[in-house]
């Protein structure tokens, strides 16, 4: 099993493995064993052994990887990705598209539906044939069309239904990068929305240096293509990059959202009480603590399992339990001191800043303590991709999709004044961007109490037996932009009686 999984590892991009890259024996036998899915005839999505069958994380997670893949074994690198989608990937939306096209150098126009097996899901790659920008921009080893050549060529309609991923990019991309694409599109109509965007979003001084580095066009003119809204954020705020700028969007977009739908604070609560029940409620705290995973065949997967570590053997299974367990225990405790500190006057969002990486060091302290986890694993963030179960999201690449995210999520904590804000969009944010390989979700949750705490709400415990109910509201506000179900649903899960647990814990201490 460890051989072929590495003979497939080293053909695979990511994820995905072509079929005939492959000698017919190991293709058979990880067919076999459940480890090769098909996507479509000749093409197949690498999982560990044992995982799940149906995951849609597998699909959305690996999509994009497959569709770079399979747009190079059919027209090499003669292609570039529709200015929408490109625009998209380039501002960090990464979802999984009903349609995906791609602008050929030659090739006619042809439409595959691309679907995966194992699910009901499946999407349509359009291809047409026309000019190609002469510089290109890439992700996930697919080719798009840079953000200044794909804002000119992009329908008027997309300022209006993508006004994010608009008003992103045009605030992170600098002047000359916008005025090298109008100039290369030749398009006036496009240079007039790219300057009325610029100038609706406050920055007059970059659309005066895009008119000067197109002056020879003589194009000067400006439309408004955002008529119907003020600014998601204000021009005061620096522009750092897409993926830092995304985090701040999406906090601003969704903060009246959360105090519209969300409790009132009762008030600063008392310390040693609120800590006390914190204490009585561990047991069942941790036993409804969940974590999101997705699938990879890694190296250290595959020599986990030549050396007899099948993660899916009963007997190690349960050793992690036991790891896990003691982990969430230590990393609880740590909370409890972080929390205590807030109540103390230290300032929320920085004690969380500065404490969170501890709480998640906690978290797999027995694993490095046993040799299963390594000390550098768990001295930063993730350096793979991560995929979330049932998810269409895919979070943010590692490196500065990761970096430049959780600088902007912790700037958005520290100077937020609403503890409730502080707890949904903190919570929600923080698994957005999923900033390391494992324990995201139990994080998260900690990040929630702590923010909650800070302003008098009750110890929340976010229950496994609406799980789903969890995920779905998850996954509307990742992928719909809809903070509004998150919210009820902690309000509804803070608003949980537990005192007859409380009791019983008690009684039982005395």
């Amino acid at each position: 099993m460890a051989k072929a999984l590495e003979t497939a590892l080293k053909v695979a991009r990511e994820q995905v493995v072509r079929g005939r890259d492959l000698p017919a024996g190991v293709r058979t036998f990880l067919i076999q064993q459940g480890c090769l899915l098909e996507i479509m005839k000749g093409w197949y999505f690498l999982i560990p052994p044992h995982a799940p069958r149906g995951e849609t994380a597998l699909w959305h997670g690996n999509f994009w990887a497959f569709l770079s893949l399979y747009l190079e074994d059919r027209v090499g690198n003669d292609y570039c990705l529709s200015p929408e989608i490109s625009l998209n990937l380039q501002s960090g939306e990464t979802a999984t598209p009903v349609q995906a096209t791609a602008l050929l150098a030659r090739g006619g126009n042809n439409t595959v539906t691309l679907r995966f097996a194992e699910t009901n899901i499946s999407c349509s790659l359009l291809t047409y044939t026309g000019k190609l920008p002469a510089q290109r921009s890439t992700y996930r080893g697919l080719n798009l069309m840079p953000v200044g050549y794909a804002l000119a060529r992009v329908s008027p309609t997309y300022f209006r239904t993508n006004r994010p991923q608009a008003e992103v990019l045009l605030r992170t991309t600098p002047a000359a990068q916008l005025a090298s694409g109008i100039i290369e599109t030749d398009n006036e109509v496009g240079s007039m929305r790219i300057l009325g965007g610029l100038e609706t979003l406050g920055f007059k001084e970059k659309a005066d240096q895009v008119r000067g580095l197109i002056a020879l066009t003589g194009w000067k003119k400006a439309t408004n293509p955002f008529p119907d809204a003020e600014p998601l954020l204000s021009s005061r705020l620096i522009p750092k990059s897409p993926h830092a700028d995304r985090i701040r969007l999406l906090w601003e977009q969704m903060r009246p959202m959360v105090l519209k739908h969300f409790p009132a604070s009762a008030g600063k609560a008392d310390a040693k009480s609120y800590l006390d029940k914190a204490h009585h409620l561990y047991q069942y705290d941790a036993y409804h603590s969940l974590s999101i995973e997705g699938f990879q065949v890694t190296p250290e997967l595959v020599a986990r399992i030549a050396g007899g570590n099948d993660p899916d053997n009963p007997s190690i299974r349960e050793e992690n339990n036991r790891l896990a367990a003691k982990g969430y225990s230590m990393a609880h405790e740590a909370l409890l001191q972080s929390i205590g500190k807030i109540f103390n006057g230290a300032l929320p969002g920085k004690t969380v800043e500065s404490d969170l990486p501890y709480w998640y060091s906690e978290l797999h302290k027995p694993f490095v303590q046993v040799g299963r986890v390594s000390m550098g694993d768990v001295a930063g963030y993730r350096e793979k991709p991560v995929y979330i179960r049932g998810s269409s999201h895919v979070p943010p690449a590692p490196g500065l999709g990761v970096i430049d995210g959780m600088e902007a999520l912790h700037e958005a904590l520290a100077s937020e004044p609403e503890a409730s804000v502080r707890a949904i969009l903190g919570h929600f944010l923080f698994v957005y961007i999923h900033p390391f390989s494992d324990g995201n979700g139990r994080i998260g949750r900690f990040l929630m109490n702590a923010m909650l705490a800070s302003g008098g709400y009750p110890w929340t415990i976010l229950r496994v037996t609406r799980r789903q109910a969890y995920m779905d509201a998850l996954e509307e506000a990742s992928v719909a932009r809809n903070i509004i179900p998150f919210t009820k649903f902690v309000g509804a899960e803070m608003a949980v009686d537990w005192s007859p647990e409380l009791a019983e814990a008690e009684r039982l201490q005395r």
